[in-house]
């Protein structure tokens, strides 16, 4: 879930409109401002759920050291815009075989050149079905990937990617999409040093990249306490930092995180907790935004649990999706930061629409849930008790308890929260199959297009599709639309691939998340991108 997340009054979404950055009093917008360069900025996170590999990291607090460790063939500018950053081409005749030149003098920081091999078989080494990654799934527009990622491959690389020269490579797709460069700023499809292969669980520990920052030392990863990044004096991409490096703390409660931050002992938080939302810009004063971001908040309901299968399970998602009054909860809990959800994308990506047919599944309508509940009854009696898993560092309960309190007041069913203490345990046992309940998901944009939030969670085999729901229809209308060269014809096969989702919802979509972040005294320049991510290069400390 990179995935993957609040200020004055709420924050008008305008559909398709660029997201507009916040900042400080501070105008710079690349750094080399009145701050201290040298100094380290102390940010908040949680521990990652893995080791730090790009291709098998797929929620974002591990997100965010990966994306400042490595550079990618392109880059996002904080509106979502793509600008070319290891890559100095990516040409294309035909929208299905593009030919990628890099850039000259790209190092990793142990001063081995980056190559066109370091992507290749980095991509290679993440499609590879018997390498278990996670972000596997985002390889298979590339012809050949269905052949590395069967369940016993016979071969070890994709036929679609070919190493011309080391600065030069070769892409082959399955079918023409015009967009898939676009998608190549995305962590799965960053470069590995060779010596990663040696040990990739080590590497992971200690990753060695070509990005804006590195690891300070050896051991820079204190597990639940830190992970300690200084500048990549070599980096000479779109993000040069404006500071000396980036602490993050590995933070297990939320509401301790902010009391650090009022003590200006964390300088960014992206996300307060719920018990602030109506303080925080009073108890942070010019220092806090509220803005529209591409992210969306789900639970997941896995058609492998009782009673949730077949034509049973869909009528009781509908009905317990019915049973939400989200209008109430983004209110009285989120103080107006959060936006009732209409669909499985997010309004700051062009193309949303709120008039999707059987939009309203996700309208609160007492009856019409209680009538779909009896529907299922007849097919089968419900029977046991429903709940949502969470994690308890996320500031999450206090939702989970209103949305549980809302459907057994209307079902009229045991409906409860079943806490995990920690971000990295609710993900790895969401990504085993092995969670016996609902469990709370959600997505954070990994590039600007609606494809990225459909296809990896629900498309049959996606990387993040922990529900594994399979939907052959929606499969088919994702990929034509991926092919479509016509944009409005792309637009109209997304929409119908959503409505699909709309009628089975193999996650409950609940509400858009605002990027609603606070920073501390001691820094300035501060900024949150389209993903709700701050912008760590560009903050300067005071």
């Amino acid at each position: 879930m990179r995935k993957t997340r609040i200020a004055t009054a709420a924050v008008a979404v305008v559909v398709g409109a660029a997201l507009v950055t916040a900042c400080s009093s501070s105008d710079s917008t690349s750094g080399g401002g009145s701050g201290d360069g040298a100094a380290i900025i102390n940010a908040w996170s949680g521990e990652p759920q893995n080791p730090l590999v790009p291709t098998n990291t797929s929620e974002n607090t591990g997100g965010r050291v990966v994306d400042s460790v490595f550079a990618g063939l392109v880059s996002y500018t904080p509106e979502g815009g793509i600008e070319n950053e290891v890559a100095d081409s990516i040409d294309s005749a035909d929208g299905q075989n593009y030919t990628v030149t890099l850039k000259d003098g790209w190092e990793f920081t142990n001063g081995t050149p980056v190559t066109a091999k370091s992507f290749v078989d980095a991509w290679n080494y993440g499609a590879l079905s018997t390498n278990a990654q996670l972000q596997g799934s985002f390889f298979d527009p590339i012809l050949g990937y269905d052949e590395v990622a069967a369940e016993n491959p016979t071969v070890q690389t994709m036929s679609g990617l070919k190493v011309v020269d080391d600065k030069t490579f070769t892409i082959e797709l399955e079918q023409p999409e015009a967009a898939f460069p676009d998608r190549l700023g995305f962590a799965a499809y960053y470069p590995l040093p060779e010596v990663a292969y040696a040990d990739i669980a080590a590497f992971g520990e200690n990753p060695i990249g070509n990005g804006p920052y590195k690891f300070a030392q050896e051991g820079a990863w204190q597990h639940n306490v830190r992970i300690d990044l200084v500048t990549n004096p070599d980096y000479d991409g779109n993000r040069k930092p404006a500071n000396g490096g980036i602490n993050f703390m590995l933070y297990s409660n939320l509401d301790t995180a902010y009391t650090d931050l009022l003590s200006n002992n964390v300088d960014v938080l992206d996300q307060v907790p719920s018990s602030a939302v109506t303080t925080f810009e009073s108890d942070l004063p010019g220092r806090t935004v509220n803005q529209p971001s591409a992210s969306i908040e789900t639970f997941t309901i896995p058609g492998r649990l009782p009673h949730f299968g077949g034509e049973e399970g869909v009528l009781r998602r509908q009905a317990i999706s019915k049973a939400i009054d989200r209008d109430q909860i983004t209110k009285q809990i989120f103080n107006n930061t959060r936006t009732p959800a209409q669909d499985f994308t997010s309004p700051a990506i062009a193309g949303w629409t709120g008039d999707l047919s059987d939009v309203d599944n996700v309208d609160y309508d007492k009856d019409g849930a209680k009538a779909l509940w009896a529907q299922a009854d007849a097919i089968a009696p419900w029977s046991g008790s429903f709940a949502i898993a969470y994690n308890s560092d996320g500031g999450h309960q206090e939702w989970v308890d209103a949305v549980s309190n809302s459907i057994r007041n209307t079902l009229g069913i045991e409906a409860q929260g079943a806490p995990y203490p920690t971000f990295a345990q609710l993900r790895t046992e969401a990504t085993n199959r092995t969670i016996p309940t609902a469990f709370r998901s959600g997505w954070q944009g990994d590039y600007p297009q609606q494809y990225g939030f459909l296809a990896q969670n629900y498309q049959t085999g996606g990387s993040s599709n922990d529900g594994e729901y399979s939907n052959p229809e929606f499969d088919r209308l994702l990929r034509e639309s991926a092919g479509e060269t016509d944009k409005d014809k792309a637009q109209d096969l997304i929409n119908q691939a959503q409505e699909i989702l709309l009628n089975d919802l193999p996650a409950v979509p609940t509400w858009y998340r605002n990027a609603a972040s606070g920073w501390s005294e001691n820094v300035t320049n501060v900024k949150i991108g389209w993903d709700g991510v701050p912008i760590y290069s560009q903050i300067e400390k005071n």
